[in-house]
């Protein structure tokens, strides 16, 4: 199979006839001494402010993998040749969700809107399983919807996965979260980390049980699909306000099964959500209308803010409970790298207010450690409460699935969380800016240990109910999880 270099897809094969701007170049090429200006920088400031570089890599494991990445850096790269082939490898191996890689803010204005061939066929992967979710080649009559695939390239399922999950952040050894990511955009990290191909061979399943090979080609914006019209109906802001938000929250009644159901993707307050009001309100109608089952969706929220998260548990909790055993920070400041950090200043300000030094000489937010949080008295929900969720339920998330967990009228459904169950790092999340590349990488500034933490460290949360996913619920395009739940419920009310 012939292979295609990605910079020099980006100089020549865009097809939405935009002029690149004058101000960035994706081909642009930086020295070796350039780059390693960059990254000795980046492990500077990693191995000094990092609360948690050997929570779970030792020290010894991850200079070798810090020297290993300097020592690839043998010739000039691109910024994106440097951010996926050297700096994702790396970041990986520190297994912290929080600590990622972004590219500048000059290839994301240059790549909006734009796209550009990629492996055909999205998949549903989970362990070694994939399964066609669409064919981007709408003209190929071999490889359909529902089909199992076996192999891309004389690769299995396995070796893929293996591979693309050496570039992707996780919390420890969680790997739910890098499953849901890549079946989201799976053309994406395909190409991203294998590179395109003109034509991919491809093993599959065929209807009769049989395995079989094909080649399909790379997926060519434009060549193999017709323009649709917009027939999208034209909406007032009022009404797209009210539908932004409930793209982040809602909540449904469901009086057939006397069950309210609360979908909830963010913890953030931003966006003008306020999630406050939202939860008065929420819980104040499940009161009003004596509803006695409850269902939360946390299958998308990938965290936010602590006091929100806080502010939902009180409405479930049924004892006092803190947020951490412990959150602290390695350092009392970002200094000497505070310019190179976003918001540098503000993060060493909070720094120097909210922490103090203890004993084993780090430096403590001492409010989430030692604040005792009561639940609510009016609209508390005491009846039966169920919380989906999967790999995305992540952070502050993970946090709230924590405090719930064990309650007798509470039950975690669906497959482990992507955020750690011993604990995380966060609650300052600046990106380090790279100076001369501007690839930017995410710094968790504290570490959080859960409150009544449990022993082993590194899986996510554990759900009391597994509802994994199915090949035929794939197929069929149906939430299983949710309707498990509502069958549950239904089963219990006639009991």
């Amino acid at each position: 199979m012939q292979r295609i270099f990605l910079q020099a897809v980006t100089a020549l094969v865009f097809f939405t006839g935009c002029s690149v701007s004058k101000n960035y170049n994706p081909d642009k090429k930086y020295s070796p001494q350039q780059l390693q200006q960059d990254y000795l920088l980046l492990r500077n400031i990693l191995e000094k402010k990092h609360p948690s570089l050997y929570w779970y890599t030792p020290k010894d494991s991850m200079d070798y993998f810090f020297d290993k990445g300097y020592q690839s850096i043998t010739d000039s790269m691109t910024e994106f040749q440097f951010g996926w082939n050297v700096l994702a490898p790396v970041i990986s191996k520190i297994r912290c969700g929080h600590t990622s890689f972004a590219m500048s803010k000059g290839w994301y204005k240059f790549i909006k809107n734009k796209q550009i061939p990629s492996f055909p066929l999205r998949l549903k992967v989970w362990g070694d399983t994939m399964v066609v979710t669409a064919n981007l080649n709408r003209k190929d009559s071999i490889i359909k919807k529902g089909m199992l695939i076996t192999s891309i390239n004389g690769m299995s399922n396995q070796e893929i996965v293996s591979q693309m999950f050496n570039y992707l952040p996780l919390d420890g050894y969680s790997e739910s979260v890098n499953y849901i990511r890549i079946s989201g955009n799976f053309p994406y990290y395909h190409r991203v980390i294998f590179g395109l191909y003109k034509n991919y061979e491809v093993g599959y399943i065929d209807s009769s049980g049989q395995e079989k090979a094909t080649v399909i080609h790379m997926f060519v914006p434009g060549q193999d699909s017709t323009k649709e019209k917009d027939t999208t109906a034209k909406i007032s802001r009022h009404e797209y306000r009210k539908q932004d938000k409930a793209s982040y929250r809602s909540l449904v009644i469901d009086s057939s099964i006397n069950t309210a159901v609360m979908t909830l993707n963010t913890f953030s307050k931003g966006n003008g959500i306020r999630l406050g009001h939202f939860f008065r309100k929420s819980f104040r109608t499940i009161r009003k209308n004596k509803i006695h089952n409850f269902i939360l969706d946390l299958r998308s929220n990938g965290g936010g803010d602590i006091d929100m998260y806080v502010s939902l548990a009180k409405y479930l909790r049924n004892t006092p409970f803190k947020v951490a055993d412990s959150a602290y920070a390695a350092a009392k400041s970002l200094r000497p790298y505070t310019r190179y950090i976003n918001h540098g200043i503000f993060n060493n300000i909070g720094l120097f207010f909210l922490t103090n030094k203890q004993a084993d000489g780090n430096y403590h937010y001492g409010y989430w450690e030692r604040h005792l949080f009561k639940p609510k008295i009016k609209n508390h929900f005491n009846g039966n409460a169920y919380v989906l969720i999967n790999g995305p339920t992540f952070s502050a998330s993970t946090l709230f699935c924590n405090a719930v967990k064990g309650q007798s009228n509470v039950k975690l459904v669906g497959e482990e969380s992507g955020g750690g169950w011993y604990g995380n790092n966060g609650i300052m999340i600046p990106d380090i800016i790279l100076p001369i590349t501007k690839l930017r990488v995410r710094l968790p500034v504290f570490r959080i240990v859960q409150y009544h933490h449990i022993t082993e460290k590194g899986t996510g949360v554990i759900p009391d109910i597994s509802i994994p996913p199915t090949v035929e619920g794939v197929r069929k395009g149906i939430d299983r999880k949710m309707l498990i739940v509502k069958e549950i419920i239904k089963e219990d009310s006639v009991k």
